[in-house]
């Protein structure tokens, strides 16, 4: 079988130790790694696949250094690097999955969940960017509730683990139970919520629902799709919950519902409330896949339904999503 060769470039972070882990138990068939950070890591040891790999420094001429020898880079560094680097590695032959909001909403640039929309990645320009952890739980729920019954609204509420915001975000939470001051978080996250997720815009909404609605429409391919969102930071390590209500095109019934999601890819139904079985962030800490519980129909609408989806947002939600990518990517180039 034909070998590839990986770059990770941000492989020192939250989400790039969380790549490292997933490929280490996805065994994809990679001959090479190539592990890249800032200059702050540049030289480390990393012990990977067995192995120790010294951390690469991202620069232009180590990145060149690698011209035609690299398949695909999966990147977690920021919108700044991204915006530099990426383009740099895809001009080197490499197809770039990339974690940042950078490339999102480019039209040219395919946002992709693999079981809901892999036939983008064949759009693929030499970037293909990785979505919102937020709204990737979503769409995995949502896509085949879209095909059974069709998509009239969808209205997000969302409960958002500090992890989410990274190392820094994580501290808060850590140090904040200790009475220690926010330094990452406008307020303190401990024993607390903040209905606030990136910047605030000038319509009000944040721009992390502003993700969540255009990238929601685009991934489902759907521009006029009616999506509203509310997004709340919450007091958990791991793990983001989402209650999602949605206004179907189709009359259904609860049980044409979990018909609908029961058996799709990546999507566990775990919804029996009368033992108290649905999903919680802590039962779906280091999983892969996204859990839905607490179905039940809407009855102030025509045809709806709310819905309890809750994903890892550090392994769905970033490194297994673009790992999968990747994936999708190598079978497509193994045959042909």
């Amino acid at each position: 079988m034909k070998k590839f060769n990986v770059a990770v470039v941000g492989a020192t972070g939250m989400v790039g130790g969380k790549f490292l882990q997933v490929l280490t138990e996805r065994q994809l068939p990679v001959e090479n790694y190539y592990l890249f950070a800032s200059a702050k890591s540049a030289g480390k040891t990393v012990d990977f696949m067995g192995k120790p790999h010294t951390v690469i420094e991202l620069t232009k001429q180590n990145v060149e250094a690698l011209r035609g020898k690299v398949d695909y880079a999966l990147f977690s560094a920021g919108a700044g690097v991204s915006e530099q680097f990426a383009p740099l590695f895809a001009e080197i032959g490499a197809t770039v999955v990339d974690n940042s909001s950078k490339w999102r909403m480019y039209d040219d640039v395919p946002l992709v969940v693999p079981e809901v929309n892999p036939e983008d990645v064949k759009l693929s320009r030499g970037i293909i960017a990785n979505p919102n952890c937020s709204t990737i739980q979503a769409v995995v729920a949502l896509k085949p509730l879209k095909d059974a019954f069709g998509l009239k609204r969808v209205i997000y509420s969302t409960y958002q683990a500090v992890s989410g915001a990274g190392v820094a975000g994580y501290a808060d939470l850590e140090n904040g139970v200790k009475g220690e001051a926010p330094k990452k978080f406008p307020q303190p996250i401990a024993y607390n919520m903040l209905p606030h997720i990136d910047v605030f815009l000038d319509d009000g909404y944040t721009k992390e629902e502003r993700k969540m609605i255009e990238e929601t429409r685009k991934i489902l391919h759907d521009d006029s799709l009616r999506v509203t969102a509310t997004t709340v930071r919450v007091p958990v390590f791991y793990g983001h919950s989402e209650s999602i209500n949605v206004e179907f095109e189709k009359p259904c019934t609860k049980e044409d519902i979990v018909n609908a999601l029961s058996g799709k890819q990546g999507l566990i139904v775990m919804d029996d409330v009368k033992n108290n079985v649905y999903p919680t962030p802590l039962l779906c800490e280091d999983k892969d896949e996204v859990y839905v519980g607490r179905i039940r129909v809407d009855h102030s609408v025509e045809s709806g339904a709310n819905i309890w989806v809750v994903a890892d947002n550090i392994r769905k939600g970033a490194a297994t999503n673009a790992v999968q990518i990747v994936e999708l990517l190598i079978k497509n180039a193994l045959e042909g």
